[in-house]
This record gives C-alpha cells, sequence and structure tokens, in this order.
C-alpha cells in the first residue's frame, strides 16, 4: 500500500474548492438579477434565496420599518426581505432583532454582532455635497446610528466618512438633503 501524499491530497482540495467557488460565482451572476441590500446577519446571496422561506418575521421584527419584502417582479428573490435605504435606512439595532426573529438560518445575529460587519458598502460623493457649495448641513452625520465611528463633520465643515465604523445601514442615504444623494451604498459582497 502506497503512503497517501498530503501535499498532493491538499493541493487538490484547494483546487476543487476554488473550482467550485468560480462556479458558484458565475452562476449567481446568471441568475441574481438584482442585488438586495439584505438585513443583518444574511448569509451570501445564492444560500439567503435558498434558506429563506419569505414567512415575514423579519419584517415585523424591525422597530423603524425598514425591511420589506422584495415584489413579484424580483423573480427569485420575490418575497424576501431588503432594506431600501431611501425609504427608510437600518438603525443598527444593537441586538439586531431582525436576525434574532428568523427561524432559519438566512438570517443570524454575527458573533460579534457590528463589530467589524457591514450590510453594505457606502461610498461619498463629495461632487454631490451642498457643504463644498457653502452650504451648511450636517444631516447625514446626525443620522448615522455609529456616530463619530463611521461619520464626522471636519473642521471645513464637510463630512467624512471613517470607512471602518461604517456598518452601511444607509440612514445618511435618507437623511441627505441631496437629490440624489451625496452617498452610494451597494451590499456587502456584491
Amino acid at each position: 500500500m502506497k503512503p497517501i501524499d498530503l501535499g498532493r491530497r491538499d493541493a487538490l482540495r484547494s483546487a476543487f474548492e476554488k473550482f467550485a467557488e468560480q462556479v458558484m460565482q458565475q452562476t449567481e451572476e446568471r441568475v441574481v438579477q438584482k442585488r438586495y441590500l439584505r438585513p443583518p446577519g444574511a448569509l451570501p446571496e445564492m444560500a439567503f434565496l435558498a434558506a429563506c422561506t419569505r414567512c415575514g418575521e423579519c419584517v415585523k421584527a424591525c422597530p423603524v420599518d425598514a425591511i420589506v419584502k422584495a415584489p413579484a417582479a424580483a423573480a427569485l428573490a420575490a418575497g424576501t426581505p431588503y432594506i431600501d435605504p431611501l425609504a427608510q435606512g437600518c438603525i443598527a439595532c444593537p441586538d439586531m432583532p431582525c436576525a434574532a426573529a428568523c427561524p432559519t438560518e438566512a438570517l443570524t445575529v454575527p458573533a460579534d454582532h457590528w463589530e467589524g460587519y457591514r450590510i453594505g458598502v457606502l461610498e461619498f460623493v463629495p461632487e454631490r455635497c451642498v457643504t463644498f457649495k457653502h452650504v451648511v448641513c450636517t444631516a447625514c452625520a446626525d443620522a448615522c446610528p455609529q456616530g463619530e465611528a463611521a461619520l464626522v463633520i471636519d473642521s471645513h465643515n464637510h463630512p467624512v466618512l471613517r470607512i471602518e465604523g461604517c456598518v452601511g445601514c444607509g440612514s445618511c442615504l435618507k437623511a441627505c438633503i441631496t437629490s440624489p444623494p451625496s452617498f452610494t451604498l451597494r451590499p456587502a459582497g456584491g
């Protein structure tokens, strides 16, 4: 009997894992027509779509009604929960009642809660911001549930995004007085 070459086995396992990841990514790109900002604790999109029963418990648990169900036109995502930050941003509840209410594991409370966790990726678009046109405004910073950890007003009265403290909740988009808002937000991981 030949001894098993563990180096070769590990290399094959690694190659298979990379292949499986690429197949999953390509499948997701074909299947997922639109990326939604999911509630806190959501699985990756394909797994989320498979695990979510569309029961609405997370919708009921949200204290500010930030979570809504995707319309029938959303195809495979129809009936799944998402956040439309222009209508109502997430307020980053410390205990994540939406995730805790989920009867499946489509949403789960992350081990460290918001520490290092993001539901979206926020970007500041300074050319849209009125503070660069000599208008005093602090609406975005005032609305941010993460406070100065995520968004501050500097000595020139301009917003400064601190990405390391931002959870991507979208509260600043709703509060922003410009149209379109001076921020863009995309779902984390997509």
